[in-house]
């Protein structure tokens, strides 16, 4: 019974992170986009 609920916790844990770090690099892709003029003379 331990070995089961550890494994399902570390499961759970790993689509946590998973979840967060998909989140987390949607936002910062965002952000360092520059948008620059078609002519750059202006």
């Amino acid at each position: 019974m331990a070995d089961n609920f550890l494994e399902r916790q570390r499961r759970d844990y790993e689509e946590r992170k998973a979840a967060w770090l998909r989140k987390k690099r949607g936002i910062t892709a965002g952000k360092n986009h520059i948008e620059r003029p078609e002519d750059e003379s202006l």
